[in-house]
């Protein structure tokens, strides 16, 4: 990972927006603020950031409408920090495009932590974009889309077409949430008629294919509630 890093702070408590901006100085980051969200919305867009940190409770507009916005305009990490630890405002903060949900209270260690590695797996995807685009590389996995040919570590494994395809698509749109609605239709046509369990099927039959650990995927995470996302 590169040294450094530009990173925009939204978050109306100023005493914790002064907290991690301190701790990230510390790490070589360059750190902006906003505490209001139509503020911190307007540089979001306007300026380039390698990373955001966005509450979700802010006044003016809040943290899930700021994510929506800028994740239609730019393609940096997103993550959101919040008190409120229900299970439906993780998934809404996912199923929005956020690349990471932070509970308060945290320590800043671990938010450094965080940033860190989120930084690197999005440049480790940005290489990736920089090669050919027929060829997937992610880790042990390589996915030819030219030939059609899957390899994992090396070996290449047997692909149905629709499995094929569901993994590519999967694997073109990393840490982006799809439902199993949005698969269906992507897959089979939005006037296919059949079972929608036929996604969990296809999903359960990738992960025995491609994960070392299918009980604990590596590559394709289940969003509870919400849908499935690749993780680069």
């Amino acid at each position: 990972m590169k040294e450094g890093g530009r990173i925009l702070i939204v978050e109306d408590d100023v005493s914790i927006a002064e907290l991690e901006r301190d701790y990230l100085e510390l790490d070589g980051f360059t750190v902006d603020m906003e505490h209001h969200g139509e503020t911190g919305l307007k540089r979001a867009l306007v300026e380039r950031y390698d990373l955001i940190l966005l509450d979700v409770m802010l006044p003016g507009t809040d943290g899930f409408a700021i994510c929506e916005r800028i994740r239609v305009e730019r393609d940096i990490p997103i993550l959101m920090v919040s008190a409120k630890k229900e299970d439906l405002d993780k998934i809404r903060g996912f199923s929005l495009g956020a690349d990471d949900y932070i509970i308060k209270p945290f320590s800043p260690g671990e938010l450094v932590a965080r940033v860190k590695a989120h930084l690197s797996r999005y440049e480790r995807l940005k290489g990736q974009q920089d090669q050919d685009k027929d060829e997937i590389r992610i880790r042990g996995l390589v996915i030819n889309r030219a030939s059609r040919r899957v390899y994992v570590n090396g070996k290449e494994i047997p692909f149905t077409t629709k499995e094929f395809d569901l993994l590519t698509h999967l694997a073109m749109n990393p840490n982006r949430v799809f439902s199993k609605d949005q698969l269906f239709d992507h897959l089979w046509g939005m006037d296919a008629i059949g079972d929608i369990s036929t996604v969990t099927v296809h999903i359960r039959k990738l992960r025995e294919k491609i994960e070392p650990n299918p009980s604990d995927p590596a590559y394709i995470e289940t969003i509870w509630g919400a849908g499935y996302r690749f993780k680069p």
